[in-house]
């Protein structure tokens, strides 16, 4: 719970930079609020491939990158709610916040303006949690290395319009921690 809690405070963060890029509110409010749903397919991970110490196998990720397809699946069977811009809007999330602006993502391989701009957002906002916080596979990373981590995917994994603010937050306060 407190996990999902730093996950939806760390969107909000990126979402509110983005009043240059003209997003209507109800469409922040679908990013911020939708984006507690991206990963809902890790429901059908097996617990043991979810919490494994070490890196995955090829087996092993190529199962993980389901979760994807499955959360999509699972929102999609909402048949009374399917009309509703929040739920489709968590739909996009769910399904290609794991594709990479070079085309090297999952699960369809999108490229570029290809990418769901919403999906763009998750992505880099989900990378920046995943370095900052502790994983079963790894410690959480000094806000340094996660700096220089998503400039490095400037262009390739990130959307660099998004990536770029990912990076002034970050550089806004040199203490800058989204998880205090």
């Amino acid at each position: 719970r407190r996990q999902r809690q730093m996950c939806i405070r760390d969107r909000e963060k990126i979402v509110q930079k983005t009043d240059k890029y003209h997003l209507s509110w109800s469409k922040r409010f679908y990013i911020t609020n939708g984006s507690a749903l991206h990963d809902i397919g890790k429901i059908g991970i097996p617990e043991e491939i979810l919490n494994k110490p070490g890196k995955l196998t090829k087996e092993e990720y190529e199962i993980m990158k389901e979760h994807t397809v499955i959360g999509e699946k699972m929102l999609k069977n909402l048949e009374l709610y399917q009309d509703e811009p929040l739920i489709k809007t968590a739909c996009e999330m769910v399904r290609w916040h794991h594709e990479r602006y070079d085309g090297k993502g999952y699960p369809d391989g999108l490229k570029g303006e290809e990418i769901p701009e919403i999906s763009a957002i998750i992505a880099v906002a989900d990378a920046y949690d995943a370095m900052t916080s502790n994983r079963s596979y790894r410690k959480l990373l000094p806000q340094e290395t996660v700096k220089q981590e998503i400039e490095k995917g400037l262009g390739t994994q990130f959307n660099p319009k998004w990536g770029k603010i990912m990076l002034k937050l970050i550089e806004k306060d040199k203490d800058y921690k989204m998880h205090q």
